[in-house]
C-alpha cells in the first residue's frame, strides 16, 4: 500500500513538473542567441529525459503493485487449497474407514455365500447324476423309438408301393377313359360336322326361298311418278275396293295419315273395282285427300261408280286406264217413314247432293243442272259412264294412263303377305231370293247418311 502511495506522488510530482515546462513554452519567445537556443535544446532534451523516466518508474511502480497483488491472490489461494486438501483428506480417511467396514461386511456375507455355494454345488452334483440317469433313459427310449420309426418306414414304404401300383393302375385307367372321351368327341365333332352341314344346307335352302319370296328390290319413290305415258307407283299404297262403308273410311283414312307422317312423297289410292257405297265414309275420304300435305293420286284401273267415280273427280290427280270404267250419276236411296219424315229425307238428301255434286260440277266445267241434264242425254236411267281415255276429256280424271309400274309389291303374293296397305275387302253374305236371284245386304248406315252406290241390278239390297 506504500508502495503504491509513493508510486501515485512520483506521478503527480512528474506531472507538474512536466506541466512547467509546458507553461514555459507556452510564453512568449524572446529573441535568443545560439548559445541560448543550444541550452534551451538541452533543457528540452534533459526534460523528455525525465519525462520518460519518470514514465518508466510509474510503470515499474504499477508492475511491483500488480506482482503484490498477484503474490496476495497466489497466497490466497494456496491457503484455499491447502483447506481444500485438508476436507479432502478428511472424506478420504471417511470413505477408507467405511470401504474397511464394507469389507468386513463382505467377508461376513462372502462366507454365508460361500456355505450357499457349496450347498448349490453339492445339489448341482446330485443334479447332474440325476440328469444323467434321465439322460441314459431318454437314450434308451429315442433308441426305441428309432427302432419304432424305422419300422414305421418300412411298413410306409409297403404302403407306398402298394400306392404307387394303385395309382398305377389308376393313372392307366384314366388314360383308358381319356382315351375313350377323346374317340366320343371326336365321334361327336364328326356328327356337328355332319349337323352343322345339315343345317347349313337347310340354312341355305330357307334363304333361298326366302329370297325367291321377295323381288330384292327397293320401292321408287318419285316426286313426278308420270312420265312418258307411265306411273310408277310405290309402296305408299292404299286400295280402294268393293263397296265404301265406314270401316273402308277407316282403313283408307288411317293409312293417309300415316303416310303423311312419314314423308310428303305421293301416295297411292288405287281402286281396281267399287261400285261407291257411303257418302258420309266417302266424304271422309275426299276431306283426308284434301288435308293430305302428301299428294293423294287416284288410279282407277278397272272400275270406279257413284262415290268412287267422286273421289276420282275430286283428286287434284287421277289416273285412268284407257278401258277403265267410271260411272257418274244421281244419289239415290230408300227412305221410308211418314210423309213429313219423307220429306226431311229428301231435304237431307238434296243437301248431301249439293254438297257433293256441286264441287264436282264445278271441277267439269258446269252447273249442277246441266251436269244431271247430260247424265240423262247419255243414258236413260240416268248412270253416265264412260271409258278412261273419254273420262279424261270430261275431266272426271286428269290422265290416262297406258303402263302402271307397281315398285311396292317387293313379296311373292303366293307366300304370307307383309305388305302394309293389303287389300281391304269387306264380303257381303251372298243369299237367294224366291226367284232364285243372288243378292247382297248391306250394313246398317249411320243416321242421316245415304248410300251414293251404283246398283242397276238391285244386287245391293
Amino acid at each position: 500500500m506504500k508502495i503504491f502511495i509513493l508510486s501515485m506522488t512520483l506521478c503527480l510530482s512528474g506531472t507538474a513538473a512536466f506541466a512547467q515546462e509546458q507553461a514555459k513554452q507556452t510564453e512568449p519567445a524572446k529573441p535568443a542567441t545560439k548559445a541560448q537556443q543550444l541550452n534551451n535544446e538541452k533543457e528540452e532534451l534533459k526534460a523528455e529525459y525525465e519525462l520518460i523516466l519518470q514514465k518508466q518508474k510509474n510503470k515499474l511502480a504499477e508492475l511491483e503493485i500488480e506482482l503484490n497483488r498477484l503474490g496476495a491472490e497466489n497466497k490466497l489461494s494456496t491457503e484455499k487449497q491447502q483447506a481444500e486438501l485438508r476436507q479432502i483428506k478428511a472424506e478420504i480417511e471417511k470413505f477408507s474407514t467405511q470401504n474397511k467396514l464394507a469389507e468386513e461386511k463382505l467377508k461376513v456375507m462372502t462366507a454365508a455365500q460361500n456355505e450357499e455355494l457349496a450347498k448349490i454345488s453339492i445339489e448341482n452334483r446330485l443334479a447332474a447324476e440325476i440328469n444323467r440317469k434321465a439322460l441314459l433313459e431318454i437314450s434308451k427310449q429315442i433308441e426305441k423309438l428309432k427302432l419304432e420309426n424305422e419300422l414305421k418306414m418300412e411298413k410306409n414304404k409297403q404302403e407306398d408301393l402298394a400306392l404307387a401300383r394303385e395309382k398305377a393302375e389308376m393313372d392307366i385307367e384314366l388314360k383308358r377313359m381319356e382315351l375313350k372321351e377323346r374317340r366320343l368327341k371326336y365321334e361327336k365333332a364328326e356328327l356337328d360336322a355332319r349337323m352343322d352341314k345339315l343345317n347349313s344346307d337347310l340354312v341355305l335352302r330357307t334363304k333361298k326361298e326366302e329370297w325367291k319370296k321377295e323381288s330384292n328390290t327397293e320401292p321408287f319413290y318419285l316426286d313426278k311418278p308420270f312420265q312418258s305415258g307411265q306411273l310408277v307407283i310405290s309402296d305408299r299404297r292404299v286400295s280402294l275396293n268393293g263397296p265404301i262403308l265406314r270401316e273402308t273410311a277407316d282403313y283408307v283414312t288411317e293409312r293417309i295419315h300415316y303416310f303423311n307422317n312419314i314423308s310428303t312423297a305421293p301416295i297411292f289410292m288405287v281402286i281396281d273395282y267399287s261400285p261407291g257405297g257411303s257418302v258420309m265414309s266417302g266424304y271422309r275420304i275426299v276431306k283426308a285427300m284434301q288435308a293430305s300435305k302428301a299428294p293423294v293420286h287416284v288410279v282407277v284401273k278397272s272400275f270406279a261408280a257413284s262415290m268412287a267415280a267422286i273421289i276420282t273427280t275430286l283428286a287434284d290427280k287421277s289416273y285412268v286406264y284407257p278401258n277403265a270404267v267410271l260411272l257418274h250419276h244421281q244419289m239415290s236411296t230408300i227412305n221410308w217413314g211418314n210423309m213429313t219424315q219423307m220429306k226431311e229425307q229428301l231435304e237431307l238428301a238434296r243437301e248431301w247432293e249439293r254438297r257433293l255434286m256441286d264441287p264436282v260440277s264445278k271441277k267439269l266445267g258446269m252447273d249442277k243442272e246441266s251436269f244431271r241434264k247430260k247424265m240423262y242425254e247419255k243414258n236413260s236411267d240416268g248412270d253416265w259412264e264412260e271409258f278412261g281415255d273419254k273420262a279424261v276429256d270430261y275431266k272426271w280424271a286428269t290422265t290416262v294412263v297406258d303402263r302402271i309400274e307397281e315398285t311396292g309389291f317387293v313379296k311373292n303374293p303366293d307366300y304370307d303377305n307383309p305388305y302394309p296397305s293389303k287389300p281391304l275387302r269387306l264380303d257381303l253374305e251372298e243369299k237367294l231370293n224366291e226367284k232364285g236371284e243372288r243378292y247382297a245386304v248391306l250394313p246398317r248406315l249411320e243416321p242421316f247418311d245415304f248410300y251414293f252406290i251404283y246398283n242397276p241390278d238391285k244386287y245391293y239390297k
